[in-house]
């Protein structure tokens, strides 16, 4: 399934680039939580968490869009994608970050320093991933690179086993894409093993916990937020 995903954002980056810059389909529906409202309020929320001004878009995706917006907000802003188109057009849509972003594999072992970023965003990639590789490689990689105190924001399509749908964004009668569904609390206590903590709301008016939301395919998504313990190096 990684290599079909692959495939895909060769043969659509461009397209998937200019929908994620227009941010269109990045607004929520079937939303948990009314300020649930779509890309940038997840955004928001994520730099609020940050404890400091390092971050690492995990799985950046065509143009890198993230990238760009966490450096206009004075972030230490790293992105990777396993896709080399999609960091070719991330580096000539913006040339401020071109030394910032790079191609690397989720299934492999980071290029940085244990508790190297203050913020990763992992968005809509372990669903491209087999559950072999998040849980062997994927989330133990991640927490490593995460400093104490550090959060992750980790959003999936949610669910057990394969999904074959029909995505209309792309043509007249869409593309065809499978994905890797996956259980939050199986993750949830995964990454607890790398000695993460789920972030709680701080009252009924804000974001924090396990949140869900439905996209235009239309697929389920599970979102939250994890903090490294402040006692954990690696």
């Amino acid at each position: 399934m990684q290599f079909e995903s692959l495939d895909f954002y060769r043969e659509h980056g461009k397209r998937y680039s200019q929908m994620s810059h227009e941010f269109s389909h990045s607004q929520y529906d079937e939303i948990s939580h009314p300020k649930l409202t779509g890309d940038m309020a997840v955004l928001n929320h994520a730099t609020d968490l940050a404890s400091g001004k390092r971050s690492l878009d995990a799985g950046c995706g065509a143009g890198a869009r993230d990238v760009a917006l966490l450096h206009s907000r004075g972030f230490e802003a790293y992105g990777i994608d396993a896709v080399e188109e999609n960091i070719d057009l991330g580096r000539k849509l913006h040339p401020e970050i071109a030394d910032r972003i790079s191609v690397a594999d989720l299934r492999k072992p980071l290029q940085f320093e244990s508790g190297f970023f203050d913020l990763i965003l992992c968005n809509a990639v372990i669903q491209h991933l087999s559950p072999e590789d998040v849980e062997s490689t994927t989330i133990p990689e991640l927490a490593r690179v995460l400093a104490p105190g550090g959060v992750l924001q980790l959003m999936f399509k949610v669910g057990s086993g394969i999904a074959e749908v029909s995505d209309p964004a792309f043509g007249t009668d869409g593309v065809d894409r499978l994905f890797q569904l996956y259980g939050e609390q199986h993750l949830l206590d995964l990454l607890k093993d790398c000695g993460c903590t789920l972030v709680e709301a701080d009252n009924d008016q804000s974001l924090g916990g396990l949140l869900y939301f439905t996209d235009h395919k239309p697929m389920r998504y599970c979102i939250f937020w994890v903090r490294k313990n402040q006692n954990r190096s690696g």
